[in-house]
């Protein structure tokens, strides 16, 4: 973690059909529990880790490489159960 409390990793997501409906419904769930403002990226685009519709519009699919930046009193924890989530081959 950086002295400001922020924390960024690089995860693939591995469940066969992507980050559809439901594992995207799954990761904001999660996302919401934490205190830390929780961002995702892909390429340029970065979107709020607790809003279902900004996941999905990132279109994540098996394989592709997702950055979970997390910032605040739990970021660590935060990005840290958020990218095993992705890293789960039979999430969703």
């Amino acid at each position: 973690m950086t002295a400001d409390g922020v924390v960024e990793r690089s995860f693939k997501v591995r469940a066969e059909l992507g980050l559809h409906a439901r594992p995207a419904g799954q990761f904001v769930s999660l996302a919401n529990r934490f205190t830390s403002e929780i961002t995702v990226g892909r390429g340029d685009e970065w979107v709020s880790g607790c809003s279902i519709l900004s996941i999905l519009s990132l279109a994540a699919e098996h394989g592709s490489t997702l950055k979970i930046r997390a910032e605040g009193a739990d970021a660590e924890q935060a990005v840290s159960e958020l990218g095993s989530l992705l890293e789960t081959d039979g999430a969703g």
